[in-house]
């Protein structure tokens, strides 16, 4: 309410949501309202305190270079938080929306749907939704029951609650904000777990494996079965073809799994990644919208006009993510979408159920035919002042100095994406950042950047097995995951020993 007063007293006309909405819907509504910019005020998963001002632009996407900087300019600019209103004529006018706006990006969502038939066919399919006390139930609660789904939600986390009383962190992508809806599924014999944190753009999901034993997913996992069941839908469908697939794109970040890659290869889609954070695929579906013919009125056309125009002039965007579990399956939202990605996700999960699988059986029979990919996560923590020397320092010696080969392995690459000149395959820049990147040729990766938000360095490694001819059976599939897994802990060993390494060294040379 402050924000929409001080906008409006200095001339600018403003909307508000009457009670709390999720960030994707603020982000369809400045596309739909035809607004010329939107704020977003949220700690997400954090307390109250952390609070964050979250800027968008016309097009409905996070602000990006030279907006950004831009903004922040005009901000140090001002002289002092007091001010004097415009006179009253001059003033912009407060308008309260809400339940208008719900139901237009409900007609959007439900348009995420690509084979209604699954989910008549699935109606045994039991699901478990938790909006960990935010906003997640306003849209994904009403979409459920209209999409037909057979749902319970956590009653305990379905209600606005900023401290969030019933979890340590209403974090999805730890196993321990899933705990109570894992509970509830275990008593209700439920398949699948679907949870948004507090804001909705993320989503984390457990499933009932074929042991009968709920299981996280990762985000990789996730993003990867709502790549290819996307994909291949749309194939069977007919709006994607082998004259038009040029046209499909798959949009990744750097660190996020090579499954979704080999998966847009094999379907000959184009697989376009983008630097960390979804504000560079809003930008990219930004950039395929502005390719079309007269595209001024292209937010009042439904999806199906929009989708042909993408196919006929422009680039058709298939999916988006991000191995943080952030999702996107349309360009009617510039951000990365938790009320979406229920929808996407629950439509998998009773398309495996029509097919009597679990949802870790049809992840295998994805693995057995593009290859097993697996990544891990690490991070070194250093905190304060010396900390932070030693993060930079770190960062300098991988520049410097790379590592040439790594458990027999030599490296045959490396991309600093801070100094290098580095083009997506769109021939599009992509912006500087602290990060690099080193791939082996055995075809393992290795990317490093420091924390953009907490006193850590962070490590992404990948590695895959690629089947040779055919198909991986399930004896090999259970092996080479063995073998995979092995691998990328014993490399997470190396690069904790190296990094202590280079720190003695840099310190023996200081002294």
């Amino acid at each position: 309410e402050l924000a929409a007063k001080v906008a409006s007293e200095n001339g600018c006309n403003a909307f508000i949501f009457g009670s709390p909405r999720s960030v994707p819907e603020l982000s369809f509504a400045v596309r739909y309202l035809r607004a010329s910019a939107g704020v977003m005020i949220t700690a997400s998963h954090n307390p109250p305190y952390d609070n964050g001002y979250k800027v968008y632009f016309c097009d409905g996407a996070q602000v990006i270079e030279p907006h950004a900087n831009g903004i922040i300019a005009k901000v140090n600019a001002i002289p002092s938080e007091s001010y004097t209103p415009l006179p009253k004529d001059r003033q912009g006018k407060v308008e309260m929306i809400g339940t208008d706006i719900d139901e237009a990006y409900m007609r959007r969502l439900g348009t995420l749907v690509l084979d209604s038939t699954v989910i008549r066919e699935a109606k045994s399919l039991k699901i478990v939704y938790t909006p960990l006390h935010g906003t997640g139930g306003v849209i994904i609660e009403p979409m459920l029951k209209r999409l037909g789904f057979n749902f319970e939600v956590v009653p305990e986390q379905d209600h606005f609650d900023g401290r969030f009383p019933t979890v340590k962190s209403p974090n999805p992508e730890n196993a321990e904000a899933l705990t109570m809806a894992i509970d509830l599924a275990e008593k209700e014999d439920a398949d699948v777990v679907v949870a948004t944190d507090p804001d909705c753009d993320r989503m984390g999901a457990a499933v009932r494996a074929r042991d009968g034993k709920m299981k996280l997913l990762t985000g990789n996992q996730i993003g990867s079965l709502l790549a290819w069941y996307r994909t291949r839908a749309l194939f069977e469908k007919g709006v994607l073809n082998k004259q038009n697939a040029s046209r499909g794109v798959i949009i990744k970040t750097f660190v996020t799994t090579d499954l979704q890659k080999a998966i847009a290869e094999h379907y000959g889609l184009r697989c376009v990644e983008t630097l960390t954070g979804f504000k560079y695929i809003g930008a990219k579906l930004g950039k395929y919208e502005r390719a079309i013919p007269d595209h001024q009125n292209y937010v009042d056309l439904s999806e199906e006009e929009t989708r042909k125009l993408r196919l006929e002039h422009s680039s058709f965007y298939v999916f988006g993510g991000e191995e943080s579990y952030g999702y996107s399956g349309a360009d009617f939202v510039r951000d990365k979408d938790g009320n979406g990605a229920v929808i996407m996700f629950c439509e998998v999960a009773a398309y495996a159920k029509a097919h009597g699988n679990t949802i870790d059986e049809l992840l295998d029979d994805i693995y057995s035919e593009f290859g097993y990919f697996a990544e891990k996560n690490g991070s070194l923590v250093f905190e304060g002042a010396e900390g932070a020397t030693k993060i930079a320092r770190l960062i300098k010696s991988y520049a410097t100095d790379p590592f040439p080969e790594v458990h027999g392995s030599k490296v045959t690459s490396v991309r600093n994406f801070e100094s290098d000149k580095i083009e997506d395959i769109e021939s599009d820049k992509i912006p500087k950042e602290k990060m690099l990147m080193f791939e082996l040729e055995d075809g393992t990766r290795i990317a490093v950047r420091p924390s953009g938000t907490e006193p850590k360095i962070k490590y992404y490694l990948f590695a895959h097995r690629r089947p040779e001819k055919g198909k991986f059976d399930s004896v090999d599939l259970n092996q080479i995951k063995t073998e995979v897994k092995e691998k990328l802990d014993r490399l997470w060993d190396w690069l904790q020993e190296d990094a202590e390494s280079r720190l003695r060294e840099d310190n023996q040379q200081r002294s």
